[in-house]
């Protein structure tokens, strides 16, 4: 009489294997890409800018590598149990497809317009998608948004955004 517990047949999933050659590919190319730095070194940097993204690249393939291990071994993530969602529920393809906007129309009236009013409709159209329709709060709260953006990359990291037809206003 065998005390060994039954084999339970579990199903791979196989899209782990993508993500794992995602981030071995991810690596390889931060690797290639540090490899081609030219080494410049100076009294305060004697080491230069290579190391760290090799580091970087080679810890990648070893997350993949471990990955791979133990996705190969029957390994799957938990589910999160502390979620409201549905996974057998379908996809809102509307939420999706007015969140691409939202985003697609920032990126065609960012240069024309500036960043706080395509940042300011990107705002206001990613609640819209989300399901409020308190469209002039939300219209209210987008400019701020923007406005706060703008002038925190302007004056707290000293990366101008495009200010478009409100240059010289701002």
């Amino acid at each position: 009489m065998s005390t060994a517990e039954p084999r339970v047949e579990t199903r791979r999933d196989r899209a782990q294997y993508a993500v794992c050659g995602f981030l071995a590919v991810v690596g390889v190319l931060v690797i290639i890409d540090a490899a081609r730095l030219r080494h410049i070194a100076n009294s305060n940097d004697p080491i230069g800018p290579k190391p760290v993204p090799i580091v970087l690249g080679v810890l990648l393939l070893v997350v993949a590598a471990v990955y791979a291990v133990d996705v190969a071994r029957g390994g799957t993530g938990a589910a999160e149990e502390g979620e409201d969602v549905d996974p057998t529920s379908p996809i809102d393809w509307r939420t999706v497809l007015l969140l691409i906007g939202a985003f697609v129309v920032n990126l065609v009236l960012i240069e024309p317009l500036g960043w706080v009013i395509s940042g300011g409709l990107l705002f206001w159209g990613s609640a819209f998608a989300l399901g409020s329709r308190h469209h002039v709060r939300n219209l209210v709260i987008a400019a701020g948004l923007s406005l706060a953006t703008f002038y925190a990359f302007a004056i707290g990291l000293g990366v101008n955004l495009p200010a478009g037809v409100l240059q010289g206003i701002l």
